[in-house]
């Protein structure tokens, strides 16, 4: 078992894009959600497949479990999603010796962009990108699970 640890932001300007050092095409969907867990399969880049399961109500942590699968079982899977499937680019970017991955999403969500900071560091204000908008952890409709099952919640002009 793992923990995942994160922080979300917004994402306010496009200074990162000339940081970024990896990209990476995501397709993700979910085949159960409910309050404090969710199991999610992601396709990266056409090519590999996981199976996610978390768990875990706290805003900054969670149990995660994650599992290589099939490409073709996850094809297959798709079936079975509840909600939208998920489009989005992944893209790695350092600043101040920390990894945050930016998300810029596309079909029904497209012109959002958020970004996430994977660590149990408390990371102070000062030491954050400034390219880095609203923090929105803890805000259950920026979540990856809430954008596919209630993607009318999000209004590119209202974040």
């Amino acid at each position: 078992m793992g923990k995942e640890v994160e922080r979300k932001f917004l994402v306010s300007t496009a200074e990162w894009l000339e940081m970024a050092e990896a990209n990476i095409r995501i397709r993700q969907f979910y085949l159960a959600a409910a309050p404090g867990r969710t199991v999610r399969v992601r396709i990266s880049d056409g090519s590999s497949a996981k199976l996610t399961l978390k768990f875990g109500s706290r805003i900054r942590e969670r149990d995660e479990y994650e599992y290589e699968i099939p490409l073709a079982d996850a094809e297959e899977m798709l079936a079975f999603a509840i909600g939208h499937v998920i489009e989005k680019t992944r893209h790695h970017v350092r600043h101040r010796g920390y990894l945050y991955e930016v998300d810029v999403f596309g079909g029904i969500l497209a012109g959002l962009v958020v970004a996430e900071l994977e660590t149990p560091e408390d990371v102070p204000d000062e030491m954050l990108p400034d390219w880095l908008g609203r923090e929105v952890t803890g805000e259950q409709r920026f979540y990856n699970a809430s954008l596919a099952l209630e993607p009318d919640d999000f209004k590119v002009g209202s974040t």
